[in-house]
């Protein structure tokens, strides 16, 4: 029986379906199936009453996961039909080979991830990522190709994705929303700030070296918003030695700071950005709904099941 849990065997299926495997293929698209089964569930519960006295951050939790479970049960005993029309699709000759590119979403959840095995991970537990996965939105408009907008967003991913675990644990939310968010502020590492002689600053969060910051800072021209007028300046950026540090950095910034109470612990995509924008974090009038196009868009999903 499939585990929501199983993350190798989920890397396994993901190297059979490159070799053409016609049972990869069966199970890929009952993968796919216990992905729309959990939307199906979450949108329900959703809809049920929540007030209660075992309602909690806790017991959503656990819900979450069985959920999950549930999903991945029902959809290998047959589930809706779903996964044999697919199968049936992929099946055909003209399309047998099977485009990985194209992001068909085998994990289940993102909490069930792996790390690529040249990164760094962290021996943390994997239930800091966003429950559920978006199957919709934007991707981040980009003038270049969009396939290198992919390989730029998926080795970007790949490279913070373990720091963003660290930094969900001290801040409560998913590792994916904190992503999303350096993504945003560094165009997806293309943009982050550098010194004059091209140094980079791994400040992938456009923080800025206030009176009491005592490390290293970088100078460049950044877009401010007066009265909802965009104006170019120089401002001075802090400057890390790596990504993990500016990660750390950030999670210390949210945590320490109680203008962003609201946004710790936010597991909702609209509540995160939101909470970032009311708090004064970006001076852009349209940060909030670019940050959470973001969080809900399939780049930063194909970038993360890459």
């Amino acid at each position: 029986m499939p585990s929501v849990f199983d993350t190798q065997s989920l890397a396994k299926l993901k190297g059979a379906l490159r070799k053409d495997d016609p049972q990869a293929l069966k199970a890929a698209a009952q993968q796919f199936e216990a992905v729309f089964l959990q939307m199906v569930l979450k949108s329900m519960r959703a809809a049920a009453p929540q007030e209660s006295m075992m309602d909690s951050d806790q017991s959503r939790f656990y819900q979450e996961l069985l959920d999950s479970q549930l999903a991945q049960t029902m959809a290998a005993k047959g589930g809706t039909g779903l996964a044999a029309i697919i199968e049936k699709q992929l099946s055909r000759p003209e399309v047998t080979a099977l485009d990985n590119s194209k992001g068909i979403p085998l994990e289940p959840l993102l909490r069930s991830l792996p790390i690529n095995p040249g990164q760094r991970s962290l021996p943390l537990p994997n239930q800091n990522l966003a429950p559920g996965f978006p199957l919709q939105g934007s991707p981040m408009q980009s003038a270049v190709p969009v396939s290198a907008v992919e390989n730029q967003a998926e080795a970007f991913a790949s490279a913070t994705l373990p720091y963003a675990l660290a930094a969900s644990e001290q801040t409560g939310i998913p590792a994916d929303f904190l992503v999303a968010h350096a993504a945003l502020e560094s165009g997806w590492g293309r943009s982050e700030p550098r010194s004059a002689d091209g140094v980079p600053s791994f400040n992938v969060f456009g923080i800025k070296a206030g009176s009491n910051w005592s490390g290293r800072v970088v100078e460049t021209t950044t877009t401010e918003y007066v009265n909802g007028v965009a104006e170019k300046r120089v401002e001075r950026f802090r400057a890390y030695g790596s990504y993990a540090e500016s990660f750390q950095d950030y999670a210390q910034l949210l945590a320490g700071s109680p203008r962003y109470g609201e946004v710790l612990g936010s597991r909702d995509p609209g509540t995160f950005a939101r909470g970032l924008q009311r708090a004064g974090y970006a001076t852009d009038p349209a940060y909030a709904s670019k940050l959470e196009r973001i969080i809900s868009g399939p780049t930063l999903r194909q970038a993360l099941i890459g």
